[in-house]
């Protein structure tokens, strides 16, 4: 089979496919034995995708190859599926699946050692949804069970495997916090001070205390002030989320 011909081939079976097709799989299907060539095929095609700025993408996912919408239109595929896409997880189970995905294997004591609280309810929901999985058991006292990340998690995230994780030492959260702390506070300094009003001939200054209660309040009706940028908001959003145990539901360990 020639090229152009086999070409057209894997762009069929990538459109089709709603999982992920390794390597070995589509030479099954297509009879070719050279791996190799399959690939280097793959990867041209998914150059000419991006070239040519196709709504579509050719990406190379949880161990397979597979045709997929482009980040920047998942708007409108949510208003042709309305709530029937995939359901968002919960803080306390993002927060599990996170420390899973980058501490695996480990048993539920580890996990609830790391976060501080029960972790039952987050393993059952992520376990329900296939982004977790048993994989074995600890050789220790009562064997406890091992978790660990499933295909699904890669495919649900775009990642072709674990080595795609970001690597922790690239998280600055605490600098970040402390950044858009300093905005926000001059922010609100910026805003909290009065402007100073005319005083007429003979009259006694105005009340500072006065002036500044009227101050807040002319504050509070000015719009908003533009938002520091994506790092800030990021910032901002991690200083202020839900902490652990906290109106969560989870019981802290003691």
């Amino acid at each position: 089979m020639e090229d152009s011909e086999l070409k057209k081939v894997l762009e069929t079976l990538l459109f089709i496919t709603d999982a992920p097709l390794p390597v070995s799989r589509i030479a099954q299907l297509c009879e070719i034995k050279n791996k190799e060539r399959l690939e280097s095929l793959l990867v041209e095609l998914r150059r000419s995708y991006d070239e040519e700025g196709r709504t579509l993408q050719v990406m190379q996912v949880a161990g397979g190859w597979q045709l997929a919408t482009r980040p920047e239109y998942g708007l409108w595929v949510r208003k042709l599926y309305q709530n029937k896409m995939t359901v968002r997880l919960t803080q306390a189970a993002l927060e599990t699946l996170c420390i899973i995905a980058y501490k695996q294997p480990l048993t539920r004591a580890e996990i609830e050692a790391i976060r501080g609280v029960e972790v039952i309810g987050p393993l059952e929901t992520l376990t329900q949804r296939r982004l977790i999985t048993v994989v074995g058991r600890r050789e220790s006292i009562g064997r406890p069970i091992l978790y660990g990340t499933t295909g699904e998690f890669l495919r649900q995230f775009g990642l072709n495997s674990l080595d795609d994780l970001p690597r922790l030492e690239s998280f600055n959260i605490e600098n970040m916090a402390e950044a858009a702390q300093a905005t926000a506070v001059e922010l609100i300094e910026q805003e909290s001070i009065p402007e100073p009003e005319p005083v007429a001939e003979g009259e006694p200054p105005a009340d500072p205390a006065r002036s500044a209660g009227e101050g807040t309040g002319a504050a509070e009706e000015r719009p908003a002030p533009e938002a520091a940028g994506p790092a800030a908001e990021t910032a901002v959003e991690a200083a202020v989320s839900e902490r652990p145990g906290e109106g969560s539901g989870e019981k802290p360990l003691e």
